[in-house]
């Protein structure tokens, strides 16, 4: 996570609000890995039970993985050094739907 997230989340917890990120559908029906990185080589640091949604806080180019919706080279942070491949979330596009990550 950037030094500009880091920030402007510790201010929202500081006021007592979390910041809002807009939540995506994982593929029905699959179990994901959340990696420490934008790679399958990134150690898997949790797994999202099937059903599962994911709030997306800023995405960036990795490992090309295919999945159910595609193959694609974009990874979503789902948290502080977590990330999914987007090839595994419905985010209705084949593109970028949050903010490039910085770090």
């Amino acid at each position: 996570m950037s030094t500009q997230e880091n920030t402007a989340e510790s201010a929202a917890e500081a006021a007592g609000t979390v910041a809002a990120y807009r939540s995506y559908p994982v593929a029905p029906g699959y179990r994901l890995n959340v990696r420490s990185g934008p790679s399958t080589s990134a150690a898997v640091v949790r797994t999202l039970q099937a059903g599962s949604s994911v709030p997306i806080r800023c995405q960036r180019h990795g490992e090309r993985v295919s999945g159910p919706y595609g193959s694609s080279d974009i990874w979503d942070c789902i948290g502080s050094g977590e990330y999914v491949s987007d090839a595994y979330v419905q985010t209705g596009s084949d593109g970028f739907v949050a903010q490039r990550c910085t770090s």
